[in-house]
C-alpha cells in the first residue's frame, strides 16, 4: 500500500526509500516484529480464556509434556495478524507472486484455525479428517500453483549446475502442488516442542529473502548462473514479514512457552515457504535449506510403514524429536541442537548459490 502510494505520490529523498526493495523489507520486519510484541499478551490472554483448558496434550507422549496442560494453541493467528498487517502496508499489492503466497499462506492457516478449532472443541487430538484435510490444502495450493507457474516457465532447476532445468510441462503444477503442500505439513510435524518450529522457520525465511532476492535481479542471476524470475525479489519482503511475526511469536513461545503456534501457525508458515520455494525456481533448495523438516516428515513416514510392516518401531518416538527426548535428552537440548541443524543447512543452501 505504501509502495503503490509513494509510485503514485513520486515521492522523492527519504521518503523515496519505500521504493527499495531492501528498505521495505527492513521496514516489514520491523513492523510485523512490533505488532506481534504489541498485541501478543492481550492475545494469549484471550485465547487462554476462551479456549479453557488449552491444547490437548499426549498422553503416550513424553512425560515431561504433561506439565504444559493449559497452555492455549492457535498463536499462529498472532502471527498471521502482524504478518499480513505488515505486508499489507509495505508490499506491492499489484504483484502476482505476493497474492499467491498470500493466498497459500491464508489458505492453509484457515486449514489449521479449523482443525486446532475442533481439537480444542473436542479435547482430543482427533481434528479435521487427514484425507479432508489434505484435499482443500491441494486446492489451495493448485490455485496458488496457477498463478505462479502463469508466470515463469516449468523447469524444476537441479542446484549447483549453471541453469541447467528438468522441463516437467503440465506436470510442474502437480510437482508445485506437492512441494507447497509437503513443506506445510513438513513444517507442521516439526512443532512439537517450545520454539522448535519457529526458530528454523525463521532461519529458513530470511535464507529465501536473500534467495528472493538475488533471483529478481536480472544482473546478479546471470552472474551467479540461477534462473532468472522478473518480480519475484518482491517475496524478499514476504520473507522479512515472515521472520518479524516468527521472531515476535518466538518471544511468546520460549520455554516455557505461553503460547503453542498449533497448526493455524504451522501449516500456514510451511506453505507460504513452499509457495515462495516454487515462484523463485528453488523447490529443490528448499529441500536443503529446510532439510530439519524433511527429516522430521520422513521419521514420521519410515516410522508408520516400517511399523506396519513388521510389528516394530525404528524410532522410539516420531516425529525425531520426541525419539531424542525418549533418549534423555532435556527439551531445551533438543531444541538448540535442532536449530544448529537448521542454520548449517541454511548456509549450505546458500552454497549452492555460488557452487555452479
Amino acid at each position: 500500500m505504501l509502495y503503490l502510494l509513494a509510485d503514485y505520490l513520486q515521492f522523492e529523498g527519504l521518503l523515496n526509500l519505500v521504493r527499495y526493495q531492501t528498505a521495505r523489507a527492513g521496514a516489514t520486519l520491523l513492523t510485523a516484529l512490533l505488532i506481534g510484541l504489541i498485541i501478543g499478551p492481550r492475545f494469549i490472554d484471550m485465547l487462554r480464556v476462551r479456549q479453557g483448558k488449552g491444547q490437548p496434550i499426549r498422553e503416550d507422549g513424553p512425560q515431561t509434556h504433561l506439565a504444559k496442560r493449559g497452555t492455549p494453541t492457535m498463536g499462529g493467528l498472532m502471527i498471521l495478524v502482524s504478518l499480513f498487517i505488515a505486508l499489507l502496508l509495505w508490499m506491492d499489492l499489484t504483484n502476482p507472486f505476493v497474492w499467491a503466497c498470500l493466498a497459500v499462506t491464508a489458505g492453509f492457516g484457515i486449514i489449521g484455525f479449523l482443525d486446532d478449532f475442533d481439537k480444542v472443541r473436542k479435547a482430543s487430538h482427533a481434528g479435521v479428517s487427514g484425507k479432508v484435510r489434505l484435499l482443500l490444502e491441494f486446492i489451495v495450493a493448485g490455485i496458488a500453483s496457477y498463478i505462479v507457474v502463469s508466470q515463469i516457465n516449468t523447469f524444476v532447476y537441479v542446484p549447483f549446475f549453471n541453469n541447467l532445468g528438468v522441463e516437467l510441462g503440465p506436470f510442474y503444477y502437480l510437482f508445485a502442488a506437492i512441494v507447497i503442500v509437503g513443506a506445510g505439513n513438513a513444517v507442521n510435524l516439526t512443532d512439537g516442542l517450545d520454539g522448535l518450529a519457529t526458530m528454523p522457520v525463521i532461519i529458513a525465511a530470511g535464507t529465501f529473502a536473500i534467495i528472493a532476492y538475488l533471483v529478481g535481479r536480472v544482473d546478479y542471476s546471470a552472474y551467479l548462473g540461477i534462473p532468472h524470475v522478473p518480480g519475484a525479489g518482491e517475496l524478499a519482503i514476504f520473507c522479512a514479514a515472515i521472520m518479524g511475526a516468527g521472531l515476535a511469536f518466538l518471544w511468546f513461545n520460549a520455554p516455557p512457552a505461553a503460547v503453542f503456534m498449533g497448526d493455524t501457525g504451522s501449516l500456514a508458515l510451511g506453505g507460504a515457504l513452499g509457495a515462495i520455494a516454487v515462484a523463485t525456481h528453488h523447490e529443490v533448495v528448499l529441500a536443503i535449506v529446510g532439510g530439519l523438516f524433511v527429516f522430521e516428515a520422513l521419521s514420521v513416514i519410515i516410522q508408520v510403514l516400517w511399523y506396519k510392516r513388521t510389528g516394530k518401531r525404528v524410532f522410539r518416538m516420531a516425529p525425531i524429536h520426541h525419539h531424542f527426548e525418549q533418549l534423555g535428552w532435556s527439551e531445551s537440548k533438543v531444541v538448540i541442537r535442532f536449530w544448529i541443524i537448521a542454520i548449517v543447512l541454511a548456509l549450505l543452501g546458500l552454497a549452492t548459490l555460488k557452487l555452479r
